[in-house]
């Protein structure tokens, strides 16, 4: 279950959490059922001990609203608890106060932060710079892409605050690129379930290591989890995988690299890292495949030495997420977007000189 209140301002950040007490989080049934406040608490606040949630509430940062949904009016405010023992019952609603120390610092408002590539009533697209998160998760809580558009979309008083605008794929951290949002609950759900059927058309762009003998073609090996491997998401190709198909072609060949364009007809985790590391030619920059995965660990620390920063040759890995292609929810009309390669790819790859011949 979610503490955070579903739609809101990502880009204010939250200063309460409000759980409903509902007896089927403790699997009985709700009559005559009674749990202690700080039980509850535990229970939903998991990753802290009991004695600090008894201090949180001796402290007065938990208030507790006795009054059911359906018997609530204006003045049925929560009230201040201090009694960690306190009898919460099915119906009832807890509020805690986040600690101003606790809280995620503000995020980062700049204009320039969020590059709008395309907009209309239904979808937003914007140009996701690499090494930005699209939504908070693991250490990265306090400035991502979703933040950023709230900040410009959301902010108090602004006429998109009644129209949610929610991501309708992902890109990884690293990855740059066209990122598509849907703009309402109708929008977002159908084109979320084009994504989900493979109906959107999705085309990347990478810099790989080597130049590939061929022109192109169709890499078709089936993914699953790198059982072998120390590092928990790692991918590989392997005979009892889900089926993937990455159909990809050349359109660059610079001195020991190649800019590839990828066309997955699937879309398993890595898919397009692992497939193209499957055959021979993996993407500059990218720590997990094509390298030793102790430069993963290592990176992962914050402990990348020189010789793995020269093995890598980019900071980041080079996938560019390039254009999209989808249904309009209202026509049914086809929709295309294209976004250019990041500026960093781009002078990575204009640094060498091209291949003779190429």
């Amino acid at each position: 279950m979610s503490l955070f209140q579903k739609d809101r301002n990502l880009a204010v950040p939250p200063d309460r959490v409000e759980v409903p007490v509902r007896a089927s989080d403790f699997q009985v049934e709700p009559a005559g059922w009674e749990v202690r406040l700080d039980t509850f608490l535990k229970k939903h606040l998991s990753w802290r001990s009991r004695t600090s949630i008894q201090r949180l509430v001796k402290d007065g940062y938990v208030l507790v609203r006795h009054v059911p949904p359906e018997h609530r009016d204006e003045s049925s405010e929560p009230l201040q608890e201090k009694r960690p023992g306190r009898v919460l019952r099915h119906g009832d609603e807890v509020v805690v106060i986040i600690p101003e120390e606790l809280r995620l610092p503000p995020v980062n408002t700049d204009p320039d932060g969020l590059v709008v590539l395309f907009e209309d009533d239904e979808v937003l697209a914007v140009d996701k710079p690499p090494d930005l998160a699209v939504h908070p998760s693991g250490k990265h809580l306090s400035d991502t892409v979703i933040q950023r558009v709230h900040a410009r979309y959301r902010s108090e008083g602004a006429e998109g605050e009644r129209l949610p605008i929610r991501l309708c794929h992902r890109l990884d951290r690293e990855t740059s690129g066209l990122l598509l949002l849907g703009k309402g609950e109708l929008a977002h759900r159908e084109i979320m379930q084009q994504f989900e059927n493979r109906r959107v058309r999705k085309e990347y762009l990478a810099v790989v290591h080597g130049e590939p003998a061929e022109e192109g073609g169709l890499i078709d090996l089936a993914i699953g989890p790198a059982l072998a491997s120390g590092v928990r998401l790692k991918m590989c190709a392997r005979p009892d995988g889900l089926p993937s198909v990455t159909e990809w072609s050349v359109l660059e060949r610079r001195r020991g690299v190649a800019l590839v364009r990828c066309r997955p007809r699937t879309g398993r985790q890595h898919q397009i890292r692992v497939h193209l590391d499957a055959i021979g030619h993996p993407l500059v920059g990218d720590k997990l495949y094509g390298v030793d995965e102790g430069v993963f660990l290592r990176s992962a620390r914050g402990e990348l030495t020189p010789a793995d920063r020269a093995e890598l040759c980019l900071p980041r890995h080079a996938l560019h997420s390039h254009r999209l292609r989808w249904s309009s929810p209202g026509t049914g009309e086809p929709r295309e977007l294209a976004c250019p390669l990041a500026g960093d790819l781009r002078a990575f790859l204009d640094a060498r000189p091209r291949s003779p011949g190429a």
